[in-house]
């Protein structure tokens, strides 16, 4: 009984260090939300921390100036696609919100902006 205990234990400390192990990989790399997001619920993020999201200001200043992207992108599905500064997430930060309704829509926009910035802007699409 003693040696099926210290093998349960080996065991037991073994997963732990497994999880522990997957745990921080995914910190690091967001493997499975990656997974999640992109095959389960069709979106794109880009997952940046908010020191790293460019000013509200600067967001504005940079869709103003491409309005004639903003458009494309958006007549891609008039009335179901659309183009959002956010800055709800980070007070005074600011990203992109692309949404759209269908895989295609996605696709025919990730063709428009064929970089994974706008002009320098983060932006994330989500299937709405």
């Amino acid at each position: 009984m003693n040696k099926a205990r210290k093998i349960i234990s080996i065991l037991l400390l073994f997963s732990l260090v497994i999880c522990l192990a997957v745990i921080a990989i995914e910190t690091r790399t967001k493997i499975a939300r990656r997974f999640y997001d992109n095959l389960i619920m069709d979106n794109w993020n880009h997952y940046l921390p908010c020191e790293e999201f460019p000013s509200e200001t600067e967001v504005r200043s940079i869709v103003q100036q491409h309005q004639d992207m903003i458009l494309k992108i958006e007549q891609v599905h008039p009335g179901l696609v659309g183009v959002e500064t956010n800055s709800s997430t980070c007070p005074g930060k600011a990203d992109l919100l692309i949404w759209y309704a269908s895989h295609q829509d996605r696709l025919e926009i990730e063709t428009i902006l064929d970089s994974k910035t706008f002009f320098g802007i983060p932006y994330r699409l989500q299937n709405r």
